[in-house]
């Protein structure tokens, strides 16, 4: 079984550890809440600023198209697991969330939200994971190989980039590895710590999430990595659409207005 999953898994990734105060988005949620008396998730705020970043350096999303080409799509397809329980068990069912690019905080939010709801148990018998054990594997195998002449298909079915969670594992501070990723960009959600940090000159407690930027080195180098990450950090510092979360985010907080907030 473990070798059947071989080629899904075993491509060089490239792992950058971030922290990320939070501290000015999270206060943005809680006055949205007062004000509106709606809630909307830390995640879909987490996913429109991934989004808005890979739009701005489309490279990170590429995909390969046979053995030397790249094929680089426009649309931000955001791969969401979500974790359903269906008679009593735990079942990780992905989400996309097509051209999150494109779309609002809010729009993101009740997405998100419709497919905590679907039918899961439905989905998981007429699905893939319906497969006997001993099919998955080489189904997977297959899958993958057609993926990487049929770039498109793979997008339908895992879009472009992806995010996952693991902060609900422990309180605090820690960041977490993804031993494997069906998209060439990965956001692992850790925890959020708090700590001291300089703000305006002065020193303040702050809350920092802990990030983890996961990279498909066959297709981004460090350099690139490396500025896509920074711009990450950008959005989600400044609070990035959270000053009106039904405006579309293509009102974005540049570099330098995020420097001088």
């Amino acid at each position: 079984m473990a070798a059947a999953f071989r080629s899904v898994q075993h491509k060089p990734m490239i792992h950058g550890l971030l922290e990320v105060d939070v501290t000015r988005a999270r206060a943005r949620l809680r006055e949205h809440q007062a004000n509106t008396g709606e809630s909307l998730s830390f995640t879909a705020f987490l996913t429109a600023c991934l989004a808005k970043a890979v739009d701005e350096h489309k490279a990170v999303q590429a995909r390969h198209l046979g053995s030397k080409r790249l094929i680089v799509f426009e649309e931000v397809d955001v791969y969401l697991p979500i974790e359903h329980d269906v008679a009593g068990q735990k079942h990780i069912m992905p989400a996309i969330i097509r051209a999150a690019n494109r779309k609002t905080i809010r729009e993101i939010h009740h997405e998100i939200r419709a497919a905590q709801v679907q039918d899961v148990e439905k989905v998981l018998k007429e699905g893939v994971l319906s497969l006997p054990t001993l099919l998955l594997g080489p189904f997977l195998w297959v899958f993958s190989w057609i993926g990487r002449r049929y770039p498109q298909m793979w997008k339908k079915s895992v879009g472009t980039v992806g995010i996952t969670a693991v902060g609900m594992f422990g309180k605090g501070a820690g960041w977490g590895i993804p031993p494997a990723s069906p998209t060439p960009l990965m956001m692992t959600v850790g925890g959020i710590g708090q700590k001291p940090g300089v703000v305006d000159g002065h020193i303040a407690i702050r809350d920092y999430l802990s990030l983890t930027i996961s990279f498909d080195h066959e297709i981004i180098d460090g350099a690139p990595a490396a500025r896509f990450a920074e711009r990450l950090k950008e959005l989600i510092e400044s609070g990035y659409g959270l000053d009106d979360p039904t405006v579309e985010t293509e009102q974005a907080i540049t570099p330098e207005t995020s420097r001088k907030s």
